[in-house]
């Protein structure tokens, strides 16, 4: 008999359909059959000796919600009968575009268990705790509409100690790459931690989720320059390294960020389902994707109602020729334009999903700048030399890494936010940078200005942590002295004056975390919750900062500015 061996995951969902994502142990139909009729059924197909399937439910009720039931081969295999969270179910979205749609979000969680019980050296997991006050309804907490993981899903260059035993037992660990994942099947072992987890487990059957990677999910500073891909395509282990995540990264997270129309003229996974052994078709097209990043599009766009997703690729389709940096090719470019720009009355609030945030704190802003203009030679080669070490040592590759692309964003989100038909906010939603803040900009000079309220909200780690010294930068990054001193490297850069300044209104915040996003109408509001630890060894959420993003409301509330909750947090200017 066939059994479940990862899943299920809600994935897609809209007003009368959804996809559920299944890894089952043998070849086999898998079916969802829910309480109120709508149902689904997919025959498996295999990668690398695993077997998959992802099935389109189909003839679901707006606004409603049913519980579903996960069949292999007519035998039920979820929910377990033992199990001791609530049934898992579909809800599909609201019919009016006033009704209220939560997106909780974050990005960086590190999925191991800890080796000594009841003590987590990087503190409670933010969805564990997202998923336990769900599961218990504690304080009237709602379940989020959609969940956003921004990134690092996975961690391949940091496996924790049991998934090293599982690997040492396959293959000597004193040889690269050492504990990290070397290829298709040892991502998977990171997939069953991450996701077999019995909170996130049910958790992510129950509440849609959409995901983009980031460098983690490859290799720390994926694609950081053209000297780093030189050096790693020069070592023996990357071919399969870079393989495996594109491989794997499309089986369990990149499908399930399509919606049923999407995946009906995917000619790739139309292939994948037609043959026996689909490894060499995924390999194939991953390879080709490493070679020619514009064989592969792993940015996405999602309507809810009048809210509009864009999730962008910040890592796979970069341009490093020195000469010619770009955080995204020409290709990938154009394509954001039209997703972002494409029926602009349709939508009242813009979400841009960047796993790396596009404002930052102002020190790290001008540094980046001014290490991208020394690697391109503005002040000679020996700086260039030295600078490119610096920039591979310190992360530095951000948007402000990329001033063109950083320049070329500003100037989209200027013009989506401008005119009479402007979305009331547009929301830049980030991750990567282990901690969470919130900054609001304000255009120089002439040009078009938003009306639109324009905001990052980055907000990392979900479970992971950071060290106190890099707190401290972090901090210093966003004080008076931190802009003073980035103004002094901006001037030995040249670089030119940007056409926004920024000031920090929230955080920042450090700690495991999700932040909620709340839109109805044109009405917005935002949520930061960190998780505790209980005396008695329970974790749980706590809401630290919440303000009102709009004038108009949601549920009553009126707008108004950050305000700190639950005695934590405190609403910041920098």
């Amino acid at each position: 008999m066939a059994g479940l061996r990862l899943g299920p995951l809600l994935r897609y969902v809209d007003a009368d359909s959804a996809t559920v994502w299944v890894e089952t142990d043998r070849p086999c139909v898998v079916r969802i059959r829910c309480d109120d009729g709508a149902s689904g059924a997919e025959h498996t197909w295999q990668v690398a000796g695993h077997h998959y399937a992802l099935v389109p439910v189909t003839g679901l009720k707006p606004g409603g919600e049913t519980p579903y039931r996960v069949l292999l081969d007519d035998q039920p295999v979820w929910p377990p009968p033992d199990s001791r969270f609530p049934v898992s179910t579909i809800r599909t979205l609201p019919a009016c575009a006033q009704e209220p749609l939560q997106f909780a979000f974050g990005s960086c969680r590190w999925s191991a268990t800890p080796s000594n019980a009841g003590h987590d050296p990087v503190g409670p997991d933010a969805l564990d705790a997202l998923a336990a006050a769900l599961a218990a309804g504690a304080g009237g907490r709602r379940r989020p509409d959609v969940l956003l993981l921004l990134g690092d899903q996975v961690y391949a260059d940091q496996t924790s100690e049991a998934t090293a035993r599982t690997l040492a037992a396959r293959r000597d660990l004193t040889e690269p790459p050492w504990k990290q994942v070397a290829d298709y099947e040892e991502y998977t072992y990171l997939y069953y931690e991450s996701w077999l987890d019995p909170e996130v487990r049910w958790l992510l059957s129950t509440v849609p989720s959409c995901m983009i990677f980031d460098d983690h999910d490859v290799i720390d500073d994926w694609n950081t320059s053209s000297s780093w891909l030189a050096e790693m395509r020069a070592t023996p282990w990357w071919r399969e390294r870079i393989l495996g995540g594109l491989m794997s990264y499309w089986v369990h997270q990149h499908l399930g960020n399509l919606s049923p129309a999407e995946l009906a003229a995917d000619e790739l996974y139309a292939r994948v389902r037609s043959v026996p052994d689909a490894t060499d078709l995924v390999r194939e097209f991953a390879d080709g994707a490493d070679a020619d990043p514009a064989r592969a599009r792993w940015s996405y766009r999602r309507d809810f109602g009048r809210v509009r997703l864009v999730m962008i690729d910040t890592r796979a389709t970069r341009v490093l020729d020195e000469g010619n940096r770009a955080m995204l090719d020409k290709t990938e470019g154009e394509w954001l334009r039209q997703a972002v720009l494409d029926g602009r009355d349709g939508y009242d609030h813009l979400l841009l999903g960047s796993s790396l945030p596009w404002l930052l704190p102002h020190l790290i802003h001008a540094g980046e700048g001014w290490n991208a203009a020394l690697c391109a030679g503005e002040r000679g080669p020996r700086w260039a030399r030295r600078s490119e070490r610096l920039r591979q040592r310190a992360d530095l590759e951000h948007w402000a890494a990329f001033p063109g692309s950083f320049t070329a964003l500003t100037e989209l989100i200027a013009e989506a936010g401008s005119g009479d038909r402007a979305p009331a906010t547009v929301c830049v939603l980030s991750g990567d940078v282990h901690h969470a803040y919130v900054a609001e900009p304000h255009w120089r000079g002439a040009g078009p200005h938003p009306a639109s309220r324009v905001l990052q909200l980055t907000c990392s780690p979900v479970h992971n942590s950071i060290p106190g010294s890099l707190q401290a930068g972090f901090r210093f990054g966003w004080s008076r002295p931190g802009r003073w001193l980035g103004k002094l490297l901006a001037r030995h850069g040249r670089l030119p004056r940007s056409a926004v300044k920024w000031r920090r209104t929230g955080g920042p915040w450090f700690g495991n975390q999700l932040m909620t996003l709340t839109l109805a109408g044109r009405a917005a509001r935002l949520a930061l919750d960190q998780t505790r630890r209980e005396k008695h060894g329970g974790v749980r959420l706590v809401t630290v900062w919440r303000a009102a993003l709009t004038e108009a409301r949601v549920g009553g509330e009126t707008g108004g500015a950050g305000e700190a909750a639950a005695g934590t947090g405190r609403p910041g200017a920098g």
